[in-house]
């Protein structure tokens, strides 16, 4: 499956969810969506993807939050799993996207890669709700159920590896969530959520 074989069908299914991208999706997503709600967790405390949509979900528990994580990322944080289910968030779609590599950083091997079961970990850890995918028909004719119902979710989708480079957070960026700041584009978030939440 490729990366947009992945990101499409939820782009066209995404309402008001807030969507946490994380290294290799951060540009993929931005030329899909430009919603105030998208955040582009890519540039620093790597590895923390999980956990930033996990604070966004208890903080708004009546909005759905779909974390787009890499295996690299989710390597790096395994117990975030259990953290997920410890703290009963019900919102949370939490995908690994599988490429078997530090993408973004280099294309670097991660440990294990096509060995680790990432869907097994998730409901050994006591997910419920685990998907896993390798096929794009099957994966699009599935995402409805994935974004319906109590969570946490947990979606491994098995993609080809791309050759994405480091974010710059410049002009030069297509994506509006890349041309500013982190800081300045999570203080735009946090005023629209107010505002949605007032």
């Amino acid at each position: 499956m490729t990366t947009a074989e992945l990101l499409e069908p939820l782009a066209r299914l995404r309402t008001d969810e807030i969507v946490v991208t994380a290294m290799s999706t951060v540009r993929p997503w931005g030329r899909l969506s430009d919603h105030d709600l998208d955040f582009a967790s890519a540039d620093s405390a790597m590895g923390h993807t999980a956990d930033l949509a996990l604070g966004l979900a208890l903080a708004q528990p009546d909005r759905r939050v779909v974390c787009l994580n890499g295996d690299g990322s989710m390597m790096m944080t395994l117990g975030t799993l259990a953290t997920i289910i410890e703290s009963g968030a019900k919102n949370l779609v939490l995908f690994v996207i599988d490429n078997g590599t530090y993408e973004i950083t280099g294309n670097q091997k991660v440990p294990a890669a096509g060995v680790v079961d990432w869907a097994a970990m998730a409901a050994a850890a006591g997910f419920w709700r685990t998907y896993r995918f390798d096929d794009a028909a099957a994966y699009a004719m599935t995402i409805g159920e994935i974004l319906a119902g109590e969570g946490p979710v947990f979606v491994q989708v098995k993609v080809e590896r791309g050759n994405a480079r480091p974010i710059s957070r410049s002009q030069i960026e297509e994506a509006r969530y890349l041309k500013t700041s982190m800081a300045t584009w999570s203080r735009q978030m946090r005023a629209t959520l107010m505002e949605d939440n007032s």
